[in-house]
């Protein structure tokens, strides 16, 4: 068993290092590295451990293995980095403050470019505020479960709409943040009785903002709607996202 974990230990290593060589040689898409043998000899290893990281950083779209063809560098493959990031978030308690800002970071990252491409697309606007709609109406029809699926649509849109693919990677941690919810929780449903109007109110605000042309009014919404989540969340809320 040890002998399994010293060869996983030392293969991270490699990886690392094949990673760092990678950088500092400026290496693109599509550019070959080393074969295993040169590689091997560079770093004091055996191909085998050489085999291992290069699987491992394939796995992660880093790396591209082909018979004939050798290692070449490929794209990383964001989806199935995402979709990692998403289970490890899952299975680890992490406080909900944490994921809580996280999601802040992330969200607040993509407003200001959303907002440019607000300007020369109205339907962007215009997909949002319709999903706003649809959450209204579901919510006075104490539809929690429709409700919860489009504030989750909601605030996967506003990221998508940034057209920065690598923020939208990321918005599996959204999910996760979801799911610390239950949705057939009779305080939940409570506390969505309540604060619903004021969940749409701040989802309202931080688009016409962004349609307005005011992207520091949006941020500074997103703020205060991350902030009243926090306090929800005290006395265990809906899905508000």
């Amino acid at each position: 068993m040890s002998e399994i974990v010293e060869r996983k230990q030392l293969s991270d290593l490699i990886a690392v290092k094949i990673k760092e060589f990678i950088i500092e040689n400026r290496l693109k898409v599509g550019d070959r590295l080393p074969t295993e043998q040169e590689l091997a000899d560079r770093f004091g290893v055996s191909r085998v451990s050489i085999r291992e990281a290069t699987k491992a950083l394939g796995f992660l779209g880093i790396i591209d293995a082909a018979p004939r063809r050798g290692l070449t560098i490929a794209s990383l493959n964001m989806e199935r980095v995402s979709q990692y990031l998403g289970f490890h978030f899952a299975i680890n308690d992490y406080p909900m403050d944490q994921l809580r800002e996280s999601r802040l970071a992330i969200e607040r990252g993509g407003l200001g470019r959303t907002a440019q491409r607000m300007r020369v697309d109205p339907e962007i606007y215009e997909r949002l505020n319709e999903i706003c709609t649809e959450a209204r109406q579901a919510a006075e029809e104490t539809n929690l479960a429709d409700f919860s699926v489009l504030d989750r649509e909601f605030h996967h849109e506003l990221l998508y709409a940034s057209g920065l693919q690598p923020l939208i990677a990321f918005h599996d941690l959204i999910l996760v943040f979801f799911q610390h919810y239950q949705i057939d929780d009779p305080v939940v449903q409570e506390a969505f009785l309540h604060c619903w109007r004021d969940i749409l109110g701040e989802h309202q605000t931080i688009i016409d903002r962004l349609r307005d042309g005011d992207p520091q009014g949006a941020e500074a919404a997103m703020c205060h709607h991350f902030d009243q989540i926090g306090d929800r969340h005290s006395t265990k809320p809906p899905n508000d996202g």
